[in-house]
């Protein structure tokens, strides 16, 4: 996404040299939120989440290079070389190699384990329940997690999903919202064990169980590890670039004179919230590689800092949760509209005296607006009294 947006973004400001655009997977760009819902539950095919047309890809004339990975850059060189033996020295670099999914050790060579990254991912996933599996345990409540337990459920499978905190997405949501996701699970028929581990996922050619730190066992013949992603920066050692948790740029998306990085690989200081962020969230990966691409065809007293009010959405069985802002579990927070036994609701989080963050249940149209609050800096106190 973040890669395609800025190709698109470098031709629309006039640059009308060679793009080539890289990318380790032989599908042309695609779209990645329906891969655990749509895709997984078998009601849309692939074709239905391309991002671009071939007539399209061709007006933008890439060099366009699918199944090939990027395996180093040289900041003094300005050369990027690649699994299939090239060596190119590049004008301008823009970084959007994502990430990858955690894993859990031992468990590679084991059939029926799966992580949900790609659509290769997806359609193999797709394969394991279409067999009609005796039980699916999903590792981790996140929101990937999450969403494939609620499309299994979709489709008459049993469930169990394990998560290690004492309540979902407390970390992100607060506790009181957390107890709210677990619930709308166990009422829907997941089996859902919180504060919990894995010791170990074991069988013979296939998985046959999960046991966990508990003692407990579960006979299991599909698992799914939901628990987080890694940025795909090991490419990028001895590069000259600074490597954190990401790649590390400055306020403008800039990370070393005609370098700059988009999407979940990027690590930057967003001034609006005066925290350094990396953000996994389809919104993102649009409006930081339009950002990106912008800032390499600008010199630097023109560079504008990226400042966005990040937001996603998750869907989950009839509820759409949505978040935009930036919120931590100590922030101030108060319910303005529905309410948490309706499941149907927006909370508001606080800090410093600003608002900082929304969620909402089923409530696009509140979240949206508030969203917009953020961007104009509102404060807290306003924000509670605005009438939506």
């Amino acid at each position: 996404m973040a890669g395609l947006r800025a190709a698109e973004a470098l031709r629309r400001g006039g640059f009308e040299e060679t793009i080539v655009l890289i990318g380790d997977e032989v599908h042309a760009p695609y779209d990645r939120p329906p891969l655990s819902k749509q895709i997984l539950s078998g009601d849309w095919q692939p074709d239905r989440i391309a991002l671009s047309t071939a007539d399209k890809l061709a007006d933008l004339d890439l060099d366009l290079r699918l199944g090939v990975r990027a395996t180093g850059f040289d900041l003094g060189s300005r050369v990027v070389t690649t699994d299939d033996g090239r060596s190119d020295r590049v004008d301008g670099l823009l970084i959007a190699t994502g990430s990858r999914c955690r894993t859990i050790p031992g468990t590679d060579d084991l059939d029926g384990v799966r992580v949900l990254r790609s659509l290769d991912d997806a359609l193999t996933l797709r394969d394991d329940f279409d067999a009609g599996p005796h039980r699916v345990v999903v590792v981790g409540a996140g929101f990937i997690g999450a969403e494939v337990a609620a499309t299994a459920r979709g489709r008459g499978l049993e469930v169990t999903m394990v998560e290690a905190l004492p309540v979902p997405l407390s970390r992100v949501l607060g506790h009181e919202i957390g107890v709210v996701c677990a619930e709308i699970h166990r009422e829907q028929g997941v089996d859902l064990r919180t504060g919990v581990g894995v010791d170990a996922i074991d069988g013979g050619d296939r998985v046959e169980r999960v046991v966990l730190s508990d003692g407990s066992v579960i006979a299991a013949d599909v698992v799914v590890v939901g628990i987080g992603v890694v940025p795909n920066t090991e490419w990028l050692a001895g590069s000259g670039l600074q490597i954190d948790d990401g790649v590390v740029c400055d306020a403008t998306c800039l990370a070393a004179p005609g370098v700059v990085a988009a999407g979940d690989v990027a690590r930057w200081p967003n001034q609006r919230f005066g925290e350094m962020m990396r953000v996994e969230h389809w919104d993102n990966a649009i409006e930081q590689g339009i950002h990106s691409a912008r800032r390499l065809l600008s010199t630097d007293s023109d560079a504008l800092a990226f400042t966005p009010v990040p937001w996603f959405w998750s869907d989950q069985y009839d509820r759409k949760i949505q978040l935009a802002g930036s919120v931590r579990p100590d922030d101030e927070c108060r319910i303005v509209t529905g309410s948490l036994e309706d499941r149907r609701f927006v909370t508001l989080y606080g800090r410093e005296g600003r608002l900082v963050g929304v969620v909402g249940f089923n409530r696009p149209r509140h979240v949206m607006q508030y969203k917009t609050m953020i961007q104009d800096d509102v404060s807290f106190a306003d924000a509670l009294t605005a009438e939506i």
